[in-house]
């Protein structure tokens, strides 16, 4: 017989979970019982251990994961069944982290938040807890020109955002059904897609070679997770649930189930970024008509690497400046003027090669989609203007 004790339990936690599907911060943190069974205690206290013996170890997990914190919420699990093992998995099992942690569902950025919230003010920037991401703001898309009309100097421009699906958690937790489910959402929604966005979905699964080298050759192939993403759980039944989206024109592109739900990504030739911006907001409005985000009020747009919450925007040129890299002092104080973050030419952890870079906006947080993206253009113009100026 089930105790009327019992059918109260059940409906306080269906309550609970529900709300926390409306906004993670309406849960708090000090009302959930120790729910961590005890093989998963064991391990936290051993991945504990080992943080505290890496002393080479230079993570925001290892600097912000104390001995309190970690007794304070070691013991928690989120309604989703996350605990903190899924949390800190990767960043233990990879010393090298510069991070170091991933939120494996929604919840979980306030029922560790006190793990969560010091690394999120120190990668972006100074964003306390008391601080509330902005709302959601494109601005005036006609605004940005073409950076460089000359097509001297930008070789290429992308814009793209990442986005989670409403109501599922994010890849550790994810079940194959959830990722069959949510390709399917996604797949459907895409292909009704119209205009300059109209294209095809290519599953992964089942991808015969021809789709593979083609897509291979347009470099829109995105592989199963790096040793960080596995070690995060994120790459289970692969790759079920995974595919691309690329219109005709080839301009637009979509990931699903790569590291977030989504990664939706415009990009074109030449320094345009009028035109990019235009192509990602619509998309992004298009797509969000039918499939609802995952979205908080303090901190924005949801993801699974805590690097890309707020308004997740990356905004990015591949450009050439032979003659600032031979004065890296200037393009950096430049970069730092601007909150721009300067990648080799392959990006982040590679070496530029013939003066060209991967130059993006550093800031998601604390600011709009449209200051995003306005701090990368008025930073590449000066960065143009330099190099021209330079002997």
């Amino acid at each position: 017989m089930i105790s009327v004790w019992s059918v109260y339990a059940f409906a306080q936690l269906e309550k609970r979970r529900r709300s926390c599907e409306v906004s993670v911060l309406s849960c708090s943190t000090k009302t959930y019982p120790k729910m961590v069974d005890a093989p998963t205690a064991e391990k936290l206290e051993e991945s504990f251990q080992k943080l505290q013996a890496a002393t080479n170890c230079k993570s925001l997990l290892k600097k912000y994961l104390t001995k309190d914190v970690f007794d304070a919420i070691k013991g928690r699990k989120t309604a989703m069944g996350a605990t903190l093992n899924d949390v800190i998995q990767s960043g233990v099992a990879n010393l090298d982290s510069g991070v170091g942690v991933y939120a494996p569902d929604a919840e979980s950025y306030t029922l560790f938040a006190e793990l969560f919230n010091p690394i999120i003010e120190d990668y972006h920037a100074g964003f306390k807890p008391t601080d509330k991401h902005p709302a959601k703001d494109w601005g005036d898309v006609d605004v940005f020109p073409d950076l460089d009309p000359e097509n001297a100097y930008i070789i290429s421009t992308r814009v793209r955002c990442g986005r989670s699906l409403q109501g599922y958690p994010f890849n550790p937790c994810l079940t194959e059904g959830q990722y069959s489910e949510m390709e399917q959402k996604v797949s459907s929604t895409l292909s009704s897609l119209t205009g300059e966005l109209k294209g095809t979905y290519y599953p992964l699964t089942g991808m015969s070679k021809d789709v593979q080298q083609k897509l291979i050759d347009d470099h829109f192939l995105f592989k199963e997770g790096d040793r960080f993403l596995q070690a995060a759980n994120a790459c289970r039944y692969w790759p079920t649930g995974r595919g691309i989206y690329h219109n005709d024109n080839k301009t637009f592109l979509v990931w699903c189930n790569e590291e977030d739900h989504l990664r939706i990504i415009s990009m074109q030739m030449g320094g345009n970024l009028g035109e990019v911006y235009r192509r990602l907001v619509s998309a992004v409005n298009a797509i969000e008509s039918k499939v609802p985000f995952s979205h908080d009020d303090r901190l924005g747009f949801l993801t699974f690497c805590p690097t890309n919450l707020g308004t997740t925007v990356r905004a990015s040129v591949h450009i050439k400046l032979p003659k600032l890299a031979k004065e890296l002092s200037k393009l950096e104080e430049i970069a730092g003027r601007f909150n721009l973050q300067v990648r080799g030419t392959s990006g982040e952890h590679s070496e530029s090669i013939g003066g060209v870079y991967d130059i993006s906006n550093k800031r998601r947080m604390g600011l709009t989609e449209f200051q995003a993206v306005k701090e990368m253009s008025d930073g590449i113009r000066e960065m143009i203007k330099m190099e021209k100026e330079s002997p």
